[in-house]
């Protein structure tokens, strides 16, 4: 079934401790092992039902009320989610803060229409209420019975050693200290910095009205600094931070380390920015972080529901041409303690690795169940939402473009005058034509095929589309960005991972010094 946890801790930590939790929010209880020992039994889909409080007769009752109406199928998703954080200001721990969200979305759907509702009672009471509900988005008298009840085995995409129920506030305190003095220790220009840790620990059960049940349990970390420097009476802010479906294992003395020095570095290095002349320009894309423009300005609109709906450009696109022939692009579910690995989507369905761009040819969009139904495909496992209060709809995981036949030092040589973009905040994208405007945070002029000077506070201004077209280079050194990545769509957020190898696109519009 995945993580083997012992049923004894993971009962303690999903019934009791939450009550201790509850009653003591900035308190964390450390209390036991992480493994099963040997002869102890591991968590099993029962243990799943007592931590929710339900059982086989009562799910199947909640799901007759939800099909009462004629509805063609219903699912219900439980959620318990514990979420903990803790950050430290002007050398201070200024805050920690703990916070659970439990309660269970029941949907129903006729044709494409969805009927849901939610509740944070998981008594049966209440969510036959709920379901009752849900369930006046169908009016026929052809009523359909849940099937029998099945557990679906997941794979385990995010194996970890240490649960985050079990490491407690003293536990890390002295991380936020730790990152806090190295912060200090990089440059003496650095005046300020703010140090974060939080973590959440969310435990789902999933079952839908043709009998299908899952549960997975989806640990998330996150670790981040924001550095503030002066120099000459300049001052320059900028920052860095690691997350991912981890434990406490992952805060290595080198992945702290390169933290640090990748949030100084990036900071101080503004004190020597200038701005490029404003044009049309070739922009070398840096491996990692700069996936953003990829996600943002490309996969929204490959997400099924806008070509359903007709919004998106690549809606009549599917096995035509869109790129160059060494150009792929993947959403990948499957990347092992990736932010946007899931292994179960939110409406029960396997993840994989979806194949959007093949050798420059759109072959799919990333579907949930509704949008498969529509294009008579299977489910690529991106039904997602944000929590039991949300609907699912088509989302993306892990998007990025594969690697290529080209070398970074290649494609840089290959710029006359151009723009090196590193990374970006503060994007805006129109997804029907798929129009977008980037800030970008940090990056160089490329002159006569050499980095140069460093830049900041440019807008890049383009189409995605068209940005995809107009790739004439990929790089071999794909990197998958560690960063905090979270996608808004429809008022909901769900954690992302995104990655580029080194990308030179032929001309985008710079915002410059003539602008």
């Amino acid at each position: 079934m995945g993580r083997k946890i012992n049923r004894r801790v993971f009962i303690h930590h999903t019934s009791t401790g939450l009550a201790a939790t509850a009653a003591f929010p900035a308190l964390l209880t450390n209390s036991g092992k992480v493994f099963a020992e040997p002869g102890e039994k591991e968590i099993s889909l029962d243990d799943y039902y007592q931590m929710f409080g339900v059982d086989e007769k009562t799910i199947q009752e909640v799901m007759a009320a939800a099909l009462s109406h004629g509805g063609d199928y219903c699912d219900l998703y439980f959620e318990r989610s514990i979420y903990n954080s803790a950050s430290l200001e002007d050398n201070l721990v200024n805050r920690a803060y703990s916070d659970i969200d439990f309660g269970v979305g029941i949907r129903v759907l006729k044709g494409d229409q969805t009927g849901y509702s939610f509740t944070e009672e998981i008594t049966p009471q209440a969510m036959k209420l709920a379901a009752t509900t849900a369930a006046n988005i169908a009016d026929s008298k052809n009523i359909l019975k849940p099937s029998k009840l099945e557990f679906h085995p997941t794979p385990d995409y995010y194996p970890i050693r240490t649960k985050w129920l079990d490491v407690s506030i003293d536990a890390r305190i002295p991380v936020l200290k730790d990152i806090n003095a190295r912060t200090f220790a990089a440059d003496s220009r650095v005046i300020k910095a703010n140090v974060s840790f939080s973590s959440i620990s969310k435990y789902v059960l999933i079952v839908t009205s043709e009998g299908r049940v899952t549960v997975d349990d989806r640990p998330m970390g996150r670790v981040g600094v924001s550095v503030i420097a002066e120099q000459n009476g300049q001052r320059e802010q900028n920052g860095y931070s690691i997350s991912g479906r981890y434990g406490m294992e992952y805060l290595t003395e080198e992945n702290i380390a390169r933290m640090v020095n990748e949030a100084v570095s990036k900071t101080v290095l503004l004190f020597d920015a200038v701005k490029p002349e404003a044009g049309e320009m070739p922009v070398v894309l840096a491996a990692g972080s700069s996936g953003i423009l990829l996600h943002e300005a490309i996969g929204h609109g490959m997400e099924a529901d806008f070509n359903r709906k007709k919004v998106s450009i690549f809606s009549d696109k599917i096995n035509k041409p869109v790129a160059e022939n060494f150009v792929s692009i993947v959403d990948d579910g499957t990347n092992l303690n990736a932010r946007g690995s899931i292994n179960v989507d939110d409406e029960a369905n396997d993840v994989e690795k979806t194949y959007l761009v093949e050798n420059g040819i759109l072959r799919t969009y990333l579907h949930d169940r509704i949008s498969a139904s529509y294009y008579k495909v299977k489910p690529t496992g991106n039904g997602r939402r944000e929590s039991f209060r949300h609907v699912p709809m088509p989302r993306m995981r892990n998007t990025y473009m594969l690697p290529g036949p080209h070398k970074k030092e290649e494609i840089i040589a290959s710029v006359k005058n151009g723009l090196y973009a590193e990374s970006f905040t503060n994007g805006e994208v129109f997804i029907g034509a798929g129009d977008f405007t980037f800030y970008v945070k940090s990056g160089y002029l490329i002159e006569d095929g050499k980095l140069t000077k460093p830049v900041k506070d440019i807008n890049i201004i383009g189409n995605g589309p068209q940005v995809l077209k107009d790739i004439v280079m990929v790089a071999d050194d794909f990197q998958i960005d560690e960063g905090s990545w979270t996608c808004g769509k429809n008022g909901q957020g769900v954690p992302v991972s995104l990655g580029l190898p080194t990308v030179k696109v032929s001309k985008i519009t710079v915002g410059g010094v003539n602008s």
